[in-house]
């Protein structure tokens, strides 16, 4: 019987290793595993690359990773977003690694990863410092570089519903990243605050299948 449902936070990340690189979805506040973060930074994980929109603000999620000391790098698109004084503080103490992708970039470059794609050539960042040591080739008269597949050991995600299949929905703009990281990386877990019996979610509804989704673990609504 096909059931990848986990009974706690705890037990859902217990195997990911350190070393690890986690994509995490979210953008902004929606679609931010919270809880799957904090049990990372419970089970002691250290010398992590991180994959996600930003890098966090506050002291929750993403920005609660980097201030326990478990990331040595983080790929992202907003490392300086609003309230993301644990970034700065490490980054300007040369604590932690940076690799900016914009943002379309950095989902293409999931998506490829997903696909089993070796690259894409896009015009974004051309000319620019970005563009700097990658492979450039002209296209129709317009300058494009060649982007690298991203591909993680594990993606923590959030969604709204599941069933015991690993089928997944979302609530709205919640859902970003998620459905494109569950695709590209050898682990997928979800947090969701509901798990439904099988047949309750309507087909047309389910963004992720369960062939993408490792483990599910409900959280509720309060996260």
């Amino acid at each position: 019987m096909i059931d990848k449902r986990v009974a706690t936070l705890t037990q859902a990340v217990s195997d990911v290793k350190d070393g690890s690189t986690i994509l995490i979805s979210g953008f902004g506040i929606a679609g931010i595993p919270i809880d799957l973060c904090h049990a990372l930074i419970d089970r002691g994980a250290t010398d992590l690359t991180l994959v996600t929109n930003n890098a966090g603000s506050g002291h929750t999620d993403v920005a609660a990773l980097l201030k326990a000391g478990c990331v040595r790098k983080i790929v992202c698109s907003y490392p300086r977003s609003a309230g993301s004084i644990w970034f700065e503080e490490l980054y300007r103490a040369g604590k932690i690694e940076l690799e900016l992708v914009p943002q379309g970039t950095l989902s293409e470059r999931m998506r490829a990863g997903g696909a089993g794609l070796g690259g894409f050539y896009t015009p974004t960042a051309g000319g620019t410092l970005l563009a700097k040591g990658k492979e450039t080739r002209e296209i129709n008269g317009r300058e494009y570089l060649l982007e690298y597949p991203i591909r993680g050991d594990v993606a923590l995600i959030k969604a709204d519903r599941a069933d015991r299949w690993g089928n997944l929905t979302y609530s709205k703009s919640a859902r970003n990243f998620g459905p494109t990281m569950a695709t590209a990386a050898d682990l997928t877990i979800v947090q969701v605050r509901e798990i439904v019996e099988l047949g309750e979610l309507d087909p047309e509804c389910v963004i992720t299948p369960g062939i993408f989704v490792n483990r599910v673990v409900e959280v509720g609504a309060s996260s």
